[in-house]
């Protein structure tokens, strides 16, 4: 395995993805993680991250420095050569020109991270600083026109720096690089597969879990489902799925749920009607970060009393993915911004009866849909589009009522329907409607109307940690707010989002 240090940077899920993508396992951890810990995973390679801070601020995060006296081949990435330079001995300063964007690299070594690359390519650089003075041993191995020393290494310790993120898209030769220090460096094997993990995780859950019995959770999306069928795999009986009918769902979400695992899966299910405990306490509730705390609480409050029913339940599991605990919090612990709390994480009280387990915690979701396919789940409940946990209640801008959850189910039925129709739905990544807490002015029936406002949301991405607003063709937007507008009572107008991620999230809350 591969070990990622996070420093904070924005890319660093770009990075564990690119490795991943070469069928070889990596794993996040924080500056704060011990010696004896990066020992006990016995990594192949190191990656320093990059990250916001300069070496110098007092209060720059800062790994382990006697990492370099292991014997393991490190690759710092833009901060993460910073650190690298300042630790052994070099200088990084304020540079004279900040470089942001694609540059013209030259190598000057085509030897090991930069084996069989062009002497001339791109790359994306993104740094305020650079380094002024090497540390003994090292050498330059790349330049650009406004950065000398863009890479380095010191080959007989086996240390790499890039001043500029191969992780990217615009580093067109960046996956090649980052294969190099794979392969070439660390000697790594190509053994990350779903068929792998499974076995992987199986042994891990049975050996946690013991004798305990778990419950999950179910929302029918693919996250908890996948997490479902793998815990079934794992612990059969010991499982008792919980599908909540919170009244923030889609429309006809329990039946499908309720015919899949319990006719076809044989799964142990149980189904409790609690929109009232939900839609009570969200009423006048407007901020959104208040309304995933309180349903991440009542979903708590819930499972703990279905708990008390099953004899000898220790664990709540969970659909947690790598996102979710990157947006929620830093990467387990490290410098990266919270963006926002997703109520499977951040959500959580901090008190709680019962143990988490997050079987796809370390999992990206195209992993995720890899792994159902292993695991034998339908299509449709595979490539199903991402559902928030709060439901419908993050997707309605404003107070959560019942009257508004109508509204908003309505149009997003007839959203997906259409979408499905016109065999875009697995071309996207995430499709859906919003309610927004506003009303204009419109005319039906030659009669004033005013009335609510739905916006539809349509994104392309491979990992949602990036997302382009989907150009779907003008004949089916003019479909769907024909047919939202026609049968939807309560909406006269609808618009559609032409924002990308950065700088607006995919989810409007």
């Amino acid at each position: 395995m591969i070990l990622i240090i996070d420093f904070g940077s924005q890319y660093n899920q770009l990075i564990a993805r690119r490795i991943r993508e070469q069928h070889v396992y990596c794993q996040i951890e924080p500056p704060g993680v011990e010696l004896s810990k990066i020992r006990s995973l016995a990594p192949q390679g190191i990656i320093l991250s990059g990250g916001p801070a300069s070496i110098y601020e007092k209060n720059s995060p800062k790994v382990d420095h006697q990492i370099f006296n292991l014997a393991i081949p490190i690759l710092g990435i833009c901060y993460g050569m910073h650190y690298m330079i300042d630790s052994l001995g070099g200088k990084v300063d304020s540079a004279a020109k900040r470089e942001y964007g694609l540059a013209e690299l030259e190598i000057l070594d085509q030897k090991g991270i930069f084996y069989g690359i062009n002497t001339v390519t791109h790359c994306w650089m993104s740094h305020g600083d650079s380094t002024s003075l090497l540390p003994e041993g090292f050498n330059i191995t790349a330049s650009t026109e406004n950065t000398k020393i863009a890479a380095v290494e010191d080959h007989k310790k086996t240390l790499y720096g890039l001043q500029f993120h191969p992780e990217v898209a615009h580093t067109p030769e960046g996956k090649k690089m980052l294969g190099n220090f794979l392969f070439r460096i660390c000697s790594s094997k190509k053994t990350w597969t779903m068929k792998s993990f499974i076995g992987k995780a199986i042994q891990e859950i049975k050996a946690e879990v013991g004798e305990k019995k778990v419950i999950l959770g179910l929302s029918g999306g693919v996250d908890s489902s996948v997490t479902a069928v793998l815990l079934n795999r794992a612990i059969g009986k010991q499982l008792t799925c919980i599908f909540v009918d919170n009244g923030l769902l889609r429309k006809g979400e329990g039946e499908r749920v309720k015919g899949l695992f319990k006719r076809h899966l044989e799964m142990n299910l149980r189904f409790i009607n609690a929109r009232k405990k939900f839609l009570d306490p969200l009423k006048g509730v407007v901020d959104p970060e208040r309304k995933r705390k309180i349903i991440g609480r009542t979903f708590i409050k819930i499972f703990e009393d279905e708990a008390s029913n099953i004899r000898g339940v220790g664990f709540l599991a969970q659909g947690t993915l790598y996102p979710d605990m990157i947006e929620s919090r830093s990467a387990f612990g490290g410098p990266s911004a919270v963006i926002k709390s997703h109520h499977n994480v951040g959500g959580l009280p901090k008190k709680m009866r019962l143990r988490l387990i997050e079987p796809l915690r370390h999992l990206f979701k195209d992993e995720v849909r890899a792994l159902g396919k292993e695991l034998r789940l339908p299509d449709d409940m595979i490539y199903r589009h991402p559902f928030p946990g709060p439901g419908l209640a993050v997707r309605i801008i404003g107070e959560v009522t019942a009257q508004r959850l109508s509204i908003l189910r309505q149009a997003d039925d007839i959203l997906i329907t259409e979408i499905k129709k016109s065999n875009y739905y697995q071309r996207l990544w995430q499709s859906f409607a919003i309610l927004l807490p506003l009303k204009s002015v419109g005319i039906m029936g030659d009669k004033r109307t005013y009335e609510h406002i739905v916006v539809i949301r349509a994104v392309t991405s491979l990992d949602a940690m990036t997302a382009d607003w989907a150009k779907l063709p003008h004949s089916l937007l003019v479909r769907i707010s024909n047919r939202i507008i026609n049968e939807v009572r309560g909406v006269n107008r609808v618009t559609y989002d032409i924002s990308s991620k950065p700088p607006s999230t995919i989810e409007w809350e």
